[in-house]
Order: C-alpha cells, then structure tokens, then sequence
C-alpha cells in the first residue's frame, strides 16, 4: 500500500464545519499548533457554526478521546503503517487516529461507517490523494478487532471503558504481567514516568481503576446556588425540561445526562446552578466560612468557588478574589453577577506574591495552582503538559501560596490548602513542609479524594492557627 509522500511545508486543510469529523479534526489541528485548551476550541468551533446538538457531542467525543487515548491509537497505528509516525504527515496521522478511534472505541458506529466517514473527511479537507491509504489503513483495523470482549487486561485487548476491553486478533501492548508500567502507558495512553511514579504509590488494581475513569467522558454536575435555588427545585426544572437529572448518592451535587449546551439549562441565566464537582464544592463547605467574616479566595478565577463562599455566608461579610490576570478576574465578576453575588470584591496580584492583600482573614481558600492528575480525564491534553519537573516547580509556588496565606491569617482563623491533584508531592507534603515554620498552627483535617470515588480526584487540608 502506497503511502502518500509528506509535502515539504505542513499546508493547512481546507475545513469547513458541515460536520462533527470535520469539526473535530478542525480543532485537533488548532490544538496541535496553537496548543490551546480543547474545551475552549470546541466551545468557539461550536460559536461558529451550527451544528446540531447529537454531532456536537460525537465532536467533543472524537476531539477529546483521540487526545487522550493517542498513545493508543498509536500503538495500534504502528501494527499497521510500516511509515514511522515522524514521516507522516501530521494531518494525516490525526485523521488515522479519528479513524481507528471509532473503530477501536465507539460502539455506537459500525466499523464500515467509520471507515467511510474517515476516507470521506479527506476529501472534504482537500487532500484526496490520502483516501486510498487511510481506506487501507482502517480496513486493517476493522480486521485487527474483534466483537468479542473480556474484563482482563491483556496485551491483545484496548480498554474501551472500566471493566470492558475489545479483544484483537493479535498482541498490540506490552504484556502486563512482564511490564505493568509500560502496559499501562499505551494500553491506557498514559505518560511512561507518570505510571512509573504511581507504581510506587498505588496498588496495580486501583491504577488501572483510576487510568479507566481517566479515560472515560466525565459526568456532568451541577450545584445549585443556595442565593437563587435549592437542590429539589432544580431537579424539578430539569425534569419539566426533559432533561434527564439525578442526585448522586450521598451528595447535594446533581448529575446531568445528554447536556451538550450548558447556558440553555433552565436557569442559567438567572444564577440557579454553578457547574462543579463534588469534590470541587466540598472546598468551600469545608472552609466553612461564616456571614459577616472577611475571607480571601487566593487563586479565585473563574470564581465558582469564590461564589459559593458568599453564598455560604448568605452574602454577608466580605469575599477578596484575587488572580494573576485581569481577564480571568472579569470572568469571576461575570460568574459573581449571574449568581447573585454581591460582596465579592477583586484584586489582581503578581506571580511573585508581592502584592498580596494584607490581611488578616477570618477564613482563607488556597485552590493551588497544580498538576491536575485528579482531573485528567476531563482535561484530556493535561496528562500531556506535565512533567516531573514541572511538578518540581509547581512545588514552589504552592509552598509560597500556603506560607505567604497562613502570614495573612487572624488567630483562630481557619484556612483550606486544596488542589485537584493526587500527587503526594502536592498535597501533604506541601503541608508538612510548610508547617513546620508555623509552629502554632495546626492541621484539623486531611482529605484525598481519588478519581471516581464518586467524581474528581483532589486533595484538601484544613488548617488553623
């Protein structure tokens, strides 16, 4: 099979947004040279054209799992294109992985369909004499998988979900019981030195639970403000929208099902709701902050949970949203203004936390800037971005935040450390090493949260002085 001969400059494809394929394969490749976050693409891709909900969500599908999963696509790619992936063409190789995506990971089309739909992108992104070879290419993946399924892990079956792996006609992955760490890494498309790191802290059956929900479309959940709604009322709106609405188990955090457009829920625009977590919103619930405090949220933007603080407080006392960008500043003011928040007051400050507010504070939240291993599933390029020397770094702004923020905070005052990572180097260890300057501090409480018990992995201290 011949492969097409790579042009001697990368030429941008000629995309027009008719569909969810092309819509995803529009923003893989802004991604790739702008290396913008993919939600924001998707959200000005979505702006732009008018695409209907059902092919929305297959292009977030397409977008967001071909990112995440690519060192997987790859590896089943590899068994297929004798090329080495550096001498394909970048656009070709994204347009395989779409390809061999559907095949390998979504039920839903038949193998045929996504053969089709793949060879037919091509032509609509002006490059026809890639349509026989990517034909050929995902004829051999529609040969190399099969309709049959197991639960076990194995080097001749893709995980397609927790528990669910499509078995292949051949060996594709490192053997799990010979290289665990490298089985991991292309079976569940995980950076090799963060496996490795993770080995050592984790036991093999929770890393490939957490690696499944990595890989798996995170739930969608909401909270209701407490300023403009309650729980049950929301549930009530959902449910008369036919919007299917559920509370999970244990939690005031509802899940929504079928959701592409979040600002044409019922009640957005008048402050209902605020998308978030459940382990997100347990930061502010923790803190517990009191009407009539004066409370600082240190890395406020976008402001969820600088909101949710004031509504704790029935708006009463004061809330300082401080950041590092004034545009990000203007979204917390945005959110703050639908949501009925009326004593958030903001203040941007600098990297180096040379203008930091004096203080004192009567309650203090620290959302630390930080890895996101607890969220890598719904932040599908994140897992890609860190490094263990950019947690080294991170390392140093978190120990400067919680050090400079316990200087600022009343006696008797209480403050929240919290980042959405699992990384002990980012979260007790900070605490400890920090603390061990304040002697009169003391730490109340310490939480994990591991991805998927029940939603994002995150870590939170309680601490006082």
């Amino acid at each position: 099979m011949p492969l097409p001969q790579p042009p001697m400059s990368d030429e941008p494809l000629s995309l027009s947004i008719r569909s969810a394929r092309e819509a995803a394969l529009r923003v893989l490749e802004e991604h790739r040279v702008s290396g913008m976050w993919v939600s924001d693409l998707l959200d000005r891709v979505f702006r732009e054209s008018k695409l209907p909900p059902n092919e929305r969500g297959l292009a977030t599908e397409l977008a967001c799992g071909v990112i995440r999963r690519q060192a997987t696509l790859d590896a089943i790619l590899k068994t297929l294109v004798a090329r080495p992936a550096d001498q394909v063409e970048v656009a070709l190789w994204s347009i395989l992985r779409m390809g061999i995506y559907q095949i390998m990971m979504l039920d839903g089309i038949p193998p045929h369909a996504a053969v089709h739909e793949t060879v037919e992108l091509c032509k609509r992104a002006g490059r026809m004499r890639w349509s026989g070879f990517v034909n050929g290419v995902l004829r051999g993946a529609t040969r190399l998988a099969t309709d049959e399924f197991t639960t076990e892990p194995s080097a001749s079956a893709v995980p397609v979900g927790p528990g669910r792996h499509r078995k292949l006609v051949k060996p594709v992955f490192f053997e799990p019981n010979a290289d665990f760490p490298a089985y991991l890494a292309g079976a569940y498309s995980m950076p090799l030195w963060m496996v490795e790191r993770w080995i050592k802290i984790y036991e093999p059956a929770e890393l490939l639970r957490m690696c499944a929900w990595f890989n798996s479309s995170p739930p969608l959940l909401i909270r209701a403000n407490s300023l403009r709604s309650t729980t049950s009322e929301l549930l009530q709106a959902c449910h008369a929208a036919g919007i299917e609405a559920r509370l999970l188990e244990g939690t005031e955090s509802v899940i929504l099902e079928g959701v592409s457009r979040v600002d044409q829920l019922p009640g957005y625009e008048e402050g209902w709701f605020v998308v978030q977590d459940f382990s997100s919103s347990q930061a502010a619930i923790r803190l517990a902050p009191e009407p009539g405090q004066r409370v600082w949220d240190v890395c406020a933007a976008p402001g969820g949970k600088t909101c949710h603080l004031a509504a704790l407080m029935q708006n009463q006392g004061s809330v300082l949203a401080t950041d590092i960008r004034s545009d990000r500043l203007e979204i917390v003011h945005e959110n703050a203004a639908r949501l009925g928040v009326t004593i958030v007051r903001t203040q941007l400050v600098d990297e180096e936390g040379y203008r930091l507010p004096a203080g004192p504070f009567d309650a203090i939240l620290i959302d630390a800037p930080c890895s996101n291993t607890g969220v890598l599933g719904k932040r599908p390029e994140a897992r890609w971005r860190i490094t263990p020397e950019g947690i080294v770094a991170l390392n140093q702004v978190q120990a400067n935040l919680l050090g400079r923020a316990l200087e600022r905070l009343a006696p008797g005052g209480r403050l929240l450390y919290s980042t959405c990572s699992i990384e002990p180097a980012e979260n007790r260890k900070i605490v400890q090493q920090v603390l061990a300057y304040f002697p009169q501090a003391r730490l109340l409480e310490e939480v994990q949260y591991m991805p998927g018990q029940p939603g994002d992995g995150a870590y939170q201290a309680l601490i006082t002085i």
